[in-house]
């Protein structure tokens, strides 16, 4: 009996000592910030929001800042990282100072994906297609809130990937003076058999005087890189002149790795020092 109590102590404390790394490893240091929640109307659920603000924001009292919007935005998310990346690019002098705002996900497969008339896709949620209710609760809602709380001018952004790409490009072409700029890494351009891909070109034959800013990085995955290079292709031949826009495609990453190895010199490329932004 001692020695079965011995040997149960000795997984316990074997278990415990797994859940502490897994917890360390999970609790990635973040710049500090701000987080409230948002009772939604649109989604019927109450949201998390993250906030990070530039350095020397408090003291600054009238200075207005641009913001950058992020699905995947919560602090066991993509948050951390990008909030890491952006304070010290500012500090560093080699990024404008903006407003980081982080949106924390509660059916991310819901709102990142559009409708779809492809079963498989069906299949990867219990719900899927609330983009545009999604979309509707940045621009209605969250947008609005975060105009009253904190000091920002009328200049905003949207960063993602995978499935949060495949958000921001739909939403580049469905609503593009939602944002100035869209930044689009591995989006998940497979959904719905390549619709975006495939009307793209007459959506932006709708927008002729376009003059946003999109970026598209793609990594070595077969159900996104050759997407990605039809959709720069029908930009090369469509793309109204004052669209600004850029296709990079990293062969050398994987769909895991390209946020974090993309997204600080996409940053610092699309918010300069010095540069001057142009509205849609």
């Amino acid at each position: 009996m001692r020695q079965s109590l011995d040997w149960t102590r000795v997984f316990l404390c074997a278990a415990l000592a797994v859940v502490l790394a897994d917890s360390a490893v999970a609790a990635e240091p973040v710049p500090l910030h701000q987080s409230f929640t948002l009772e939604s109307a649109t989604l019927k659920e109450t949201r998390r929001i993250n906030v990070y603000t530039p350095p020397g924001y408090d003291a600054a009292k009238t200075t207005r800042y641009p913001v950058l919007y992020m699905p995947d935005g919560g602090v066991q998310e993509d948050f951390p990282h990008v909030a890491t990346t952006i304070d010290t690019a500012i500090r560093a002098g080699e990024l404008r100072p903006l407003i980081l705002v982080g949106i924390e996900n509660t059916e991310r497969r819901r709102d990142m994906t559009g409708p779809t008339e492809v079963e498989e896709d069906r299949k990867i949620a219990p719900r899927v297609g609330g983009s545009a209710a999604f979309r509707g609760f940045i621009r209605d809602e969250l947008m609005p809130q975060v105009r009253r709380r904190y000091r920002a001018t009328d200049e905003t952004a949207v960063i993602g990937e995978s499935l949060a790409g495949l958000f921001i490009v739909e939403t580049f072409f469905l609503q593009p003076k939602l944002f100035d700029t869209y930044i689009a890494l591995s989006p998940s351009l497979w959904w719905n058999n390549e619709e975006l891909v495939r009307k793209a070109g007459e959506r932006l034959k709708a927008h002729p005087d376009l003059r946003n800013g999109l970026h598209l990085s793609s990594a070595n995955e077969e159900n996104i890189a050759p997407a990605a290079a039809r959709l720069a292709e029908v930009l090369r031949a469509k793309a109204p002149a004052g669209l600004r826009w850029q296709y990079e495609p990293r062969p050398e990453l994987r769909h895991d790795t390209i946020y974090r190895s993309v997204s600080p010199q996409v940053l610092r490329k699309w918010f300069a020092p010095g540069a001057t932004p142009r509205k849609p």
